[in-house]
């Protein structure tokens, strides 16, 4: 799995970080089920490839976070970033927001 790469986009607004991560495979696709369709662009997304050590290092930095992909949400939960309860399947794909509030 170390090889396995992830897209990445990385927003800095006023003193907060947010970021959107994605499984590279998973770009420009769409994922749907019978309520919601989601399409995975690279406007979105972005274009910076990531590996696995440098998507966990930027979601533990970031304040707000989007994933979408079973890779990226199954190793966020295994680093213990997130609850599992918090995960949405769109179809078979796993779908994660993070909201981290400052003291």
């Amino acid at each position: 799995m170390e090889n396995e790469r992830y897209v990445m986009r990385l927003i800095r607004h006023e003193g907060n970080m947010m970021v959107n991560i994605c499984d590279e495979k998973l770009l420009g696709k769409t994922i749907k089920d019978k309520d919601l369709e989601i399409h995975i662009s690279q406007s979105f997304y972005g274009n910076n490839k990531i590996n696995l050590k440098e998507a966990i290092d930027v979601i533990q930095k970031s304040h707000s976070i989007n994933l979408v992909g079973n890779r990226i949400v199954e190793q966020t939960l295994k680093a213990k970033l997130a609850s599992k309860l918090s995960v949405k399947k769109i179809g078979s794909t796993s779908f994660l927001m993070i909201i981290k509030f400052n003291n």
